[in-house]
């Protein structure tokens, strides 16, 4: 088995955290590999909210004008009522939000933050990526921090390879294969009981106009369901995001499945809303699942779980993404303050994050709770949100949207 040239750091997966992760270590002067197990990057059709947060981050590695060129700013958060479309609250974004957090909030296509990721990657010398091969395991150097790890095409076999490298960030994504090896017992994801249905219209399409959506985020709330809808791609497209209780489907994040659940779901929703399931077009549906809550992330002989391979959450915070992005930014700065004490720099990222990742999974489930509610707890939460007032409702983010501290 060949042996391919040293790396410092092997990234396994080319999603938003494996991209992220391989600028995060090259910008501080590492050599990084990313290995992607499918043939070819894909574009999955599927818009993104970025929250200051992450755009902060996105900013300190030099592509966030090149992302804002692409993105939308939406002006506002919009609770509303999906069976009569009426505003319930309205959270300020726009010139308010990079105001009081220092950076904006974005909504983006995936696709379009995947090719400035890959555009910004193309500009650092010290960055490859390999495409149809897939990190297969991990064997720890008898000196505690040389790792090797064997390489290949998973699913149309080929040739395997022995790369050597300080540290593998597993970056595999919800069914992350690195986790499974990790935690033989545990380590598969688990369905959260949720489907998310996905679509996107153009933005003239008659079924958008009726909604009123404007350029802001709109959460349409309805007892057992809620649907989110925002523009992408300079306003020319609006992406639409469902949840529903649903079973179970094929391990792919694009199953094409019967829209029935759908339907059923919003039955009894204002009739602009209805029409968007009944409408012939397919909707993609997005199974949702988590990761365990205490498997450990780290390896003290070289490897690290990141994003949804480490802590896949519910997406009701709408935070997936920019967890994923701190912790690439995070664990790179960990590591770069002390590259020579490996397993202690990891140990101690992973000490770090865990509080807020666990803060923001109770947020997802308590936004869950309150935008599903149905009853005398939806008059409730009605009566709340009408009497609460912008500037408390932008408070109540401090703590996810703020500056975050810095590693040490």
């Amino acid at each position: 088995m060949p042996v391919d040239h040293p790396s410092d750091i092997i990234v396994a997966g080319a999603g938003i955290a494996g991209l992220t992760a391989a600028l995060a270590f090259s910008t501080r002067g590492f050599p990084v590999r990313v290995f992607e197990r499918s043939p070819e990057l894909r574009d999955i059709g599927a818009g993104l909210q970025l929250s200051p947060n992450a755009t902060r981050i996105l900013g300190r590695l030099g592509v966030l004008g090149d992302i804002e060129a692409v993105a939308v700013r939406p002006p506002a958060i919009v609770l509303r009522r999906a069976r009569d479309l009426r505003e319930l609250a309205r959270v300020p974004l726009g010139e308010q939000a990079e105001a009081r957090w220092g950076a904006p909030y974005l909504v983006v296509h995936r696709a379009d933050l995947q090719a400035v990721l890959l555009a910004a990657i193309a500009r650092h010398g010290t960055i490859r990526i390999e495409t149809g091969a897939t990190v297969l395991g991990m064997t720890a150097g008898a000196d505690g921090a040389a790792t090797s790890v064997q390489t290949g095409d998973a699913v149309h076999g080929g040739p395997l390879q022995t790369v050597v490298g300080r540290l593998v960030v597993g970056a595999d994504g919800v069914w992350s294969g690195l986790r499974q090896k990790m935690h033989p017992a545990g380590g598969m994801s688990r369905f959260a009981g949720h489907v998310a249905w996905r679509r996107t219209l153009s933005a003239n399409h008659p079924l958008a106009a009726g909604l009123s959506l404007g350029s802001a985020v709109n959460a349409f709330l309805h007892p057992g369901f809620h649907l989110v809808a925002y523009p992408v791609r300079a306003s020319a497209e609006v992406n639409l995001v469902a949840f529903t209780p649903g079973r179970s489907l094929a391990e792919d994040w694009s199953a094409k499945t019967d829209p029935e659940p759908l339907r059923r779901a919003m039955e009894h929703t204002a009739r602009p809303l209805a029409a968007l399931a009944d409408d012939d077009a397919a909707w993609t549906a997005w199974p949702i699942h988590t990761a365990d809550d205490n498997h450990r992330w780290t390896d003290p002989g070289g490897l690290t779980l990141i994003g949804d391979a480490a802590h896949a959450m519910t997406p009701f915070a709408a935070q997936g993404a920019a967890m994923a992005i701190e912790d690439a930014d995070t664990l790179a700065a960990f590591v770069a303050a002390r590259p020579d004490r490996l397993a202690e720099a990891l140990a101690d990222w992973e000490a770090s994050r865990r509080p807020r990742i666990s803060r923001v999974a109770r947020r997802g489930a308590f936004n869950r709770f309150v935008w599903h509610a149905a009853g005398p707890v939806a008059l409730a939460r009605d009566l709340a949100l009408a009497l609460r007032a912008p500037e408390k409702l932008m408070a109540d983010l401090d703590w996810l949207y703020g500056p975050e501290n810095k590693p040490g």
